[in-house]
């Protein structure tokens, strides 16, 4: 029987790295780290693009900091890594593997370890610059036929006004948010642009600018009605406090892995509430184990803002059964089961897994 008690001390004996296979490839491979405490109960974390530097540090320097590292609650396991150089998705992915760990112990869904309260979730898709406006409207039939309610859009410089203007044509009801990649400046002509998109009643202009160019952001914010929304600029709970303080914005997109973990992500989503910002979680996650704990973090009630889920219409098994995906635009809050709420199918993961590793304190 697995302790339940919110002052039991666990210990980390074992640590396990697979990476897996990318059928698209991206810049690097997921990785899954799998923490075993000495009752052999396992948490799970994602590393959504780990290159070998991270799984170096894993290895070297993260490992041996946890082995050596006891903890009573979750919200402890980063003291192990704070001398270490910062990494917010390996940190995440440990500190995330860590929650689940715990509440799995604890016989507890993730959500309720978390604080969340919600049972269901809308969902928002987002969907990259296709190769003419026509495309565009097709892809987002298709999403809008699967269920989804919100769909953000990626725009740049001159592919703005008509792809939105587009899709609103068609899809007049619609919730949409776009994504600007960092990719306007303050010049007349963006900042053109950006007024006229101002009026089309979108759900958040994120990103435009820079992420280090907070002034920016700051000074669009006090021009336009429509909510200017900050990603790239997070990259630890400081910087959060940071754009708050700068007033570079109103609307925030919280991603785990980009923070951190899911220890930092909640004090986020409560900071962000705090200062009167609109929230909602994105994820960079690329298996149901990252979608999973993007969920859990999503069911506090600051977040109320559609949660990011794959797109309708990708192929291939995910390593979770069951997986994590929208039904009819909706995602459940898994309440039934302890921790992430969704099982490690071996048989897929075994067959997407290209190099593993396990250690233990002996072997550090």
């Amino acid at each position: 029987m697995a302790h339940t008690g919110s002052a039991t001390t666990t210990r980390i004996v074992e640590l396990e790295l697979l990476r897996l296979r990318t059928p698209s490839g991206g810049r690097g491979a997921p990785v899954l780290v799998r923490l075993s405490d000495e009752e052999g109960v396992s948490g799970w974390g994602e590393i959504p693009e780990a290159d070998p530097r991270q799984w170096e540090s894993l290895e070297s320097q993260f490992a041996p900091a946890l082995f050596d590292h006891a903890w009573s609650r979750p919200t402890e396991a980063a003291d192990a890594w704070a001398d270490l150089p910062w990494d917010p998705a390996v940190a995440g992915a440990l500190d995330t593997a860590c929650w689940d760990l715990w509440s799995r112990r604890r016989h507890t869904p993730l959500a309720h370890a978390l604080g969340g309260d919600r049972t269901a979730l809308t969902a928002g898709v987002t969907l990259p610059q296709q190769k003419t406006v026509e495309s565009v409207v097709r892809e987002v039939n298709r999403q809008v036929g699967a269920g989804f309610r919100r769909i953000r859009l990626e725009v740049s410089p001159g592919w703005d006004l008509d792809v939105v203007h587009a899709v609103q044509a068609s899809f007049p009801f619609l919730v949409l948010q776009i994504d600007g990649g960092g990719r306007y400046t303050e010049s007349p002509e963006h900042l053109e642009a950006l007024r006229a998109l101002d009026g089309l009643g979108l759900l958040a202009i994120e990103d435009p600018f820079g992420p280090d160019d907070l002034e920016a952001h700051a000074r669009l914010s006090t021009e336009l009605r429509t909510p200017v929304a900050l990603y790239r600029s997070l990259t630890c709970l400081e910087d959060l406090d940071t754009v708050i303080r700068a007033e570079a914005g109103s609307a925030v997109d919280i991603d785990l892995s980009r923070l951190g973990g899911l220890t930092p992500a909640r004090r986020a989503v409560d900071r962000a509430v705090d200062a009167g910002w609109q929230v909602w979680c994105g994820s960079s996650a690329t298996t149901g184990v990252g979608r999973a704990a993007t969920v859990a973090l999503a069911s506090l009630s600051g977040a109320p803002l559609p949660v990011e889920m794959p797109p309708a219409g990708r192929r291939g098994r995910d390593v979770v059964t069951p997986p994590v995906r929208a039904h009819e635009g909706v995602v459940p809050v898994p309440l039934t089961e302890s921790g992430l709420g969704h099982g490690i199918d071996r048989h897929v993961l075994e067959g997407r897994t290209s190099k593993s590793l396990v250690l233990g304190p002996l072997h550090t």
